[in-house]
């Protein structure tokens, strides 16, 4: 396999990392939380579980799913 290698050193790397670019995300970066954006403290997770699994018990007319063994 044929390639280009891109050879840089320590010193223009570190120089990058303070560069006003590499402060500033990417406009169309999707918004991953807890990897983009902040993440949500467990607890909030745990209540939209919670209320989905009980919105999805309140419902009616809907026949609970089982997982053959």
């Amino acid at each position: 396999l044929a390639g280009t290698r891109i050879i840089c050193d320590r010193k223009f790397l570190l120089e990058c990392k303070n560069s006003p670019a590499a402060r500033t995300p990417p406009c169309c970066l999707p918004q991953t939380p807890g990897v983009t954006s902040l993440a949500q403290s467990s607890l909030v997770k745990l209540e939209e579980l919670k209320e989905r699994n009980e919105s999805k018990e309140a419902m009616p007319g809907e026949q609970p799913r089982h997982v053959a063994p």
